[in-house]
């Protein structure tokens, strides 16, 4: 998810998969995550103690700065092409920060905000009503599309907030959709590297657990789905995967 202030429109309607939250097993994460980000797209602060405050990665958090080293530009290691059919899961604000109208390629998204969701809806359609085609108000383990509809998948800045457990359907759930041969790019926390553990405490803090998994653990589980691994990007909190099912 990107971090930039949103306002919400307000929307009486209720989706299918919130009056059945008592049925899913993951309800308790999701919504932890969802009140997380749509607090911060409220622009609603955030009471941290004092030794968070000290830490550096709160200043950089405090100005901006932080913002710069979390995003993962997934269009470094998968370019969409023209007229492709493209899913970005988990899209937060997304649609309105990197530009995927330069590609002439047709976006769909999918968020657990209802904020998010609304401002996208209502925006994007204005940016370019062709090649913007709505983002559903769905969790990434339960995709609203058929199968084999997709040219590209996309998932970055959420995998941290879930166990690989639940990581093991988003990727089932992915491959369904996707094309055969087609991409998947999203990203995952790096532990090993030097802000990963103080960035996973200022989370907690915004209200959100981050789960410190091994990539070697992820690599498992990515091959245990049937996916290939073809690249690999390093970035100052996170790494991308670019997978191919």
């Amino acid at each position: 998810m990107s971090k930039k202030k949103l306002t919400s429109s307000p929307k009486n309607e209720q989706s299918n998969w919130f009056s059945q939250q008592n049925l899913d097993d993951w309800h308790t994460q999701i919504m932890a995550v969802k009140e997380r980000f749509e607090k911060e797209y409220r622009g609603e602060s955030f009471e941290f103690p004092s030794e968070v405050e000290a830490m550096p990665i709160f200043h950089d958090y405090a100005s901006g700065n932080l913002t710069q080293k979390t995003v993962s530009p997934f269009w470094e290691i998968v370019k969409p092409k023209k007229n492709q059919k493209c899913l970005d899961i988990g899209c937060g604000a997304s649609f309105l920060i990197y530009p995927w109208r330069e590609w002439d390629a047709f976006f769909y998204g999918q968020e657990i905000s209802t904020i998010a969701r609304d401002n996208l809806n209502q925006r994007g359609a204005l940016l370019n009503y062709k090649l913007f085609k709505g983002v559903e108000l769905k969790p990434a383990h339960q995709l609203s599309y058929e199968a084999d509809e997709f040219d590209l998948a996309i998932a970055t800045g959420f995998s941290c907030y879930y166990p690989l457990d639940y990581w093991e359907l988003v990727l089932q759930e992915v491959k369904r959709v996707l094309k055969s041969g087609r991409h998947f790019v999203f990203d995952v926390l790096n532990p090993e590297q030097p802000l990963a553990e103080n960035w996973a405490i200022l989370e907690t803090y915004l209200g959100a657990e981050v789960f410190l998994e091994p990539l070697e653990n992820w690599e498992k589980v990515i091959k245990a789905r049937g996916g290939k691994i073809v690249k690999r990007q390093r970035g100052e909190l996170f790494k991308m995967y670019k997978v191919q099912f």
